[in-house]
């Protein structure tokens, strides 16, 4: 498949077959995503692949569970249903055929070494800097997504999840200084997807020709 016939294909799937993924598959999405550009190259993240059913459906009651806890529970219809909507999008992960739990850990930037004395931490110094790590793992996961897309597998990029990030980090024994910052769902989609209508390249698009 052509980049552009991947970039347009790729939509957000979370209904998928029963078919399971080869694991060199997998491995290749990975390897491919770990050529994504990081600041310093300090390629800061780890994928880490779950593909058992019962490990899948452990981890999405872990997430039913906090949300449940943590969000009101009211007889107003519209609450209700925000509720269930929210439920459905941070568990769905159970059904897919492979998860990608995604690692990240702290870099140390070339500005680091000229801070002392200044009063700045490492942290705002990355605040200022527009979170370049983060940045970084959204490169990587991008570029994954693609590859799965052109492999011929839909993906679906979660953050729902992470509301039950501390006791997602237990169950996959994800340690410090490493922490869970994102989820990938991935599998043959069940039934055919499009993507969804996105702003014209008119709206989203500005140059500057001139000084004035």
């Amino acid at each position: 498949m052509e980049f552009k016939a991947a970039v347009e294909k790729r939509a957000s799937v979370r209904q998928f077959s029963s078919e399971s993924i080869k694991l060199e598959d997998l491995r290749e999405m990975v390897r491919l995503a770990g050529l994504a550009p990081s600041v310093n190259n300090s390629q800061p993240w780890k994928f880490i692949a779950i593909t058992n059913r019962d490990l899948l459906q452990r981890m999405a009651d872990i997430v039913h569970q906090k949300v449940v806890k943590l969000l009101p529970d009211k007889d107003e219809d519209p609450i209700k249903h925000a509720k269930q909507q929210v439920d459905f999008f941070s568990t769905f992960f159970a059904h897919a055929p492979a998860v990608f739990a995604v690692a990240m850990c702290p870099y140390t930037a070339i500005v680091d070494e000229l801070i002392t004395g200044t009063g700045l931490t490492h942290d705002e110094i990355n605040a200022m800097r527009g979170y370049p790590d983060i940045q970084s793992l959204g490169a990587a996961i991008q570029t994954l997504i693609l590859a799965a897309t052109d492999m011929g597998y839909g993906t679906c990029w979660l953050s729902g999840p992470l509301i039950a990030r501390q006791e997602l980090e237990e169950f996959l024994k994800i340690q410090p200084p490493w922490h869970l910052a994102a989820m990938i769902a991935v599998g043959k989609p069940a039934t055919d997807v499009m993507q969804r209508p996105k702003k014209s390249v008119e709206e989203i698009f500005e140059i500057l020709d001139s000084e004035s």
